[in-house]
């Protein structure tokens, strides 16, 4: 009888080490590696996990959520006036014209396709879903854009 509450207690046992060792081996540090070079030849560094590309006057933050749910944060400075010409600008962006606008497709080198995939990159402005496409949105200095996959 204690031999078999002992061989209960050891399978319980080896059960949580199990588990807990796989929770640990789906975890850990985020691989997205940084693009160092600049496709346009503007400057380009990393802060503290934001990468500032772009030169100009005007400067705002701009971030990413892709399919896993992974946030990459920009520092954006341009003299463009809409955030869609300075993300197109600096290759953040891109997509297809359309009667609307431009229909978002790729961003940061994801490409996501509703007609493919169900999923499209839904446009925030501080936090809220847009009102108005990435290339009719006037650039507010000190906002917050971004890109997130729905």
């Amino acid at each position: 009888m204690q031999m078999k509450h002992r061989k209960k207690t050891m399978s319980f046992i080896l059960c949580v080490v199990l588990i807990v060792a796989m929770a640990l081996s789906t975890t850990g540090c985020n691989g997205n590696p940084k693009n160092k070079s600049s496709q346009n030849g503007s400057q380009e560094s990393t802060t503290s996990d934001v990468t500032v590309l772009g030169e100009g006057s005007t400067s705002f933050a701009f971030t990413v959520v892709d399919l896993e749910g992974n946030t990459t944060a920009f520092e954006i400075h341009t003299d463009k006036d809409t955030v869609g010409s300075a993300l197109l600008e600096l290759g953040l962006i891109d997509g297809d014209d359309s009667e609307y606008g431009l229909f978002v497709k790729t961003v940061n080198n994801i490409t996501v396709d509703y007609d493919k995939d169900g999923k499209y990159w839904g446009f925030y402005v501080d936090g809220e879903y847009a009102t108005s496409g990435v290339d009719t949105t006037p650039i507010t200095a000190g906002s917050n854009y971004s890109f997130q996959v729905e």
